[in-house]
């Protein structure tokens, strides 16, 4: 099953784990989409910096602290992926709740991590 995927928090920095990520999804052939900052390429992923309504997102993957997060809530809501994977130093309990209200599965993990060991 293709399970595309929106990195929210992307970045250009090959030394950051969301370019990691975006890296290691392509690597596995899964569909990639990205959100940051500051509008750049990773493996030829176009990093947006608009909220656009990207279609058929099966996971979000964030790499924001809560915080930053806050103003991605209805965005991700929106875009009605299947799930939403915390990487560490993203964990949001407020948020786990709004994502579990509107039936979106939250995963406390690293992508990386999951990737590496076929889990995803």
């Amino acid at each position: 099953m293709e399970k595309k995927t929106l990195v929210i928090g992307a970045s250009i920095n090959p030394e950051r784990y969301s370019n990691k990520a975006i890296k290691s999804l392509k690597n596995k052939k899964i569909e990639t989409i990205a959100l940051g900052l500051r509008k750049g390429e990773v493996e030829s992923v176009t990093i947006e910096t608009e909220q656009l309504l990207f279609k058929e997102v099966h996971t979000v993957t964030l790499y924001l602290n809560s915080k930053r997060q806050e103003d991605h809530y209805e965005y991700i809501i929106s875009l009605n992926p299947k799930r939403v994977i915390f990487n560490p130093g993203t964990e949001n309990p407020e948020f786990y709740k709004l994502l579990e209200k509107n039936n979106i599965e939250t995963e406390i993990a690293c992508t990386l991590v999951l990737l590496a060991t076929n889990q995803y």
